[in-house]
C-alpha cells in the first residue's frame, strides 16, 4: 500500500502484531538496499508508521492489563497524537554530538544524493550546518560554499579503521582529533618506582614532556560518478564513500608518514628527524647487513622505547635481505606469525610492511611516537554543475591533517652508504 501521511500508515498497522510489523519493516528494508526504483519518500512515511504503531503496542504490554501507565509511558502518550500523526519526541533534533547521530548520518547522504529528507532530518542537517558556519570548524575550513558538510562520525571512523587494516606505518602511528596549531604536551618514558624505606624523604620526579603541535595542510580529491547514483541506497553510497576516502585522503596521509617534507605538507619519519652517527648507521654499499647490525640497532634504541617497538621497512626489502638472514648458530633472524601467517618477527620484534619505505631503509622505533592529526574531520562538497556537459556529479573531499615524529629519540635507522 502506498500511504500518504504517517497517520494513514500508523492507523492501518496499530492493529497489527510486532512480529508483522518487523517483518514489514524488513521487507522495506530489503526494498529500499535492492530496488533503485524505489519510491524512497513513500516508504520513508509507511516506515516512521510502523515505528509508531511498534511503539503504541509495546506502550500498551508495558502497562498490563488493568495497571495504570507509568509517568515515562504517560509522557510518551501524550508526545504523540496519532490524528495528526505528530510525534513531538521522534522530531526533536538529537541532543549530543549531532555529527554522530543516526539523523545526521541519513540527512548527510541524503542531500549528497540529492534524495528528499525527512522534517527531523532537515532540522538536524540546517542545525549541523548551523554548527559549521558558527565554529567554521575552528576555523580549520574556509569553504566558498555553505553547502560543505562534515563527514558523519561513524563513517569517518570507518575509513581510519579501513585505513589501519591495510597495513604500512599508519597501522602503528597515533592518530589525533585536536585543532591545528595547538601545542599537545607528550609524555617520554620515566624512570620505574624504587623500594623506599619508611620515613625517608623521597625525591620527586620531574616528568618529562615534549610540546607537539600540529599545522593545517589541506588534502584535496574530487571524484566523480554518474548521476544515476541518486538512485544508490545509502548504505551502498556510504560504502562507496569510505572506500574512495580510504584510497585517496588516508594513503595521502600514509606516504607523509613516511616522506613528507613538511613543507605545505606533514612530515615524516625520515625527513623530519635529524639522523646522525647517535640513531642511525650504514652498512656497505656493495654488501648486506648483517644479523649484528640488526643487534646492534635494538642496542642503540634508548631504554623505555624498546618494550613497544616494531621494525618497518618496505616488501621487497624484508625478503631480499632479512628472509634469509641467520644468526651466529644459523637460526633465521625472522620468523613469521605460525597464526596469522602475515606478520613476522625479528629478534622478537614485530615488522610492519610499508612500501613508502625506500628500499634498503630498515627502521627500528616506537611508533606511538609518531602521529597523523586529522584537525577537524573529513568534509564533503557536491557540484552537480561543473561536469553538467557530462551527467556526472562531483564530490569533492577536503581534509586538514598534519604529521611528524613526536618524539625523535624513539626511532634508529639502519641504511645502505652510497658508493
Amino acid at each position: 500500500m502506498n500511504f500518504k501521511t504517517v497517520a494513514e500508515a500508523f492507523n492501518y498497522y496499530r492493529n497489527f502484531s510486532l512480529e508483522d510489523i518487523e517483518k514489514r519493516a524488513a521487507q522495506i528494508k530489503g526494498t529500499i538496499d535492492t530496488d533503485p526504483d524505489a519510491d524512497i519518500t513513500t516508504l520513508n512515511i509507511e516506515i516512521e508508521g510502523l515505528q509508531q504503531a511498534k511503539q503504541n503496542i509495546q506502550e500498551k504490554g508495558e502497562s498490563g492489563a488493568g495497571a495504570p501507565p507509568t509517568n515515562d509511558q504517560q509522557n510518551q502518550r501524550s508526545a504523540f497524537n496519532p490524528i495528526t500523526g505528530m510525534n513531538f519526541n521522534q522530531n526533536r533534533i538529537p541532543e549530543g554530538d549531532v555529527f554522530a547521530s543516526a539523523e545526521y548520518r541519513s540527512a548527510f547522504y541524503k542531500n549528497l544524493l540529492g534524495q528528499r529528507l525527512t522534517d527531523v532530518e532537515t532540522r538536524t542537517f540546517n542545525h549541523a550546518m548551523d554548527i559549521i558556519n558558527a565554529e567554521r570548524r575552528a576555523d580549520a575550513f574556509n569553504t566558498t560554499t555553505d553547502s560543505a558538510a562534515v563527514l558523519p562520525t561513524q563513517t569517518l571512523n570507518e575509513v581510519i579503521k579501513k585505513a589501519r587494516t591495510i597495513g604500512g606505518l599508519i597501522s602503528a602511528c597515533r592518530s589525533f582529533n585536536i585543532p591545528s596549531n595547538i601545542a599537545v604536551p607528550i609524555g617520554t618514558p620515566s624512570n620505574k618506582a624504587n623500594w623506599h624505606t619508611e620515613g625517608a624523604t623521597v625525591e620527586t620526579e620531574k616528568v618529562t614532556t615534549v610540546n607537539i603541535t600540529f599545522g593545517g595542510y589541506e588534502i584535496i580529491k574530487i571524484f566523480s560518478i554518474s548521476a544515476a547514483a541518486k538512485r544508490m541506497s545509502i548504505s551502498a553510497f556510504e560504502s562507496y564513500i569510505t572506500d574512495e576516502l580510504t584510497n585517496c585522503v588516508m594513503e595521502c596521509i600514509a606516504d607523509s608518514l613516511v616522506n613528507g617534507t613538511g613543507t605545505k605538507q606533514g612530515t615524516g619519519v625520515l625527513t623530519g628527524i635529524t639522523w646522525d652517527t647517535s640513531n642511525s648507521f650504514t652498512f656497505a654499499a656493495s654488501g648486506a647487513p648483517t644479523y649484528t647490525d640488526f643487534t646492534k640497532m635494538i642496542g642503540m634504541l634508548k631504554r623505555g622505547y624498546g618494550a613497544g617497538a616494531k621494525w618497518a621497512m618496505n616488501n621487497a626489502t624484508l625478503f631480499n635481505r632479512v628472509y634469509g638472514l641467520v644468526d651466529g648458530n644459523k637460526r633465521p633472524i625472522f620468523i613469521t606469525d605460525p597464526k596469522t601467517e602475515d606478520i613476522g618477527y625479528i629478534l622478537g620484534k614485530p615488522v610492519v610492511i610499508d612500501d613508502n619505505i625506500a628500499d634498503d631503509i630498515f627502521l627500528l622505533g616506537n611508533f606511538n611516537y609518531m602521529g597523523y592529526n586529522l584537525a577537524q574531520g573529513i568534509m564533503i562538497e557536491v557540484s552537480r554543475e561543473s561536469s553538467f556537459k557530462s551527467g556526472l556529479i562531483d564530490y569533492r573531499a577536503l581534509a586538514i591533517a598534519d604529521c611528524k615524529p613526536l618524539v625523535s629519540e624513539a626511532f634508529i635507522k639502519l641504511y645502505q652508504a652510497t658508493a
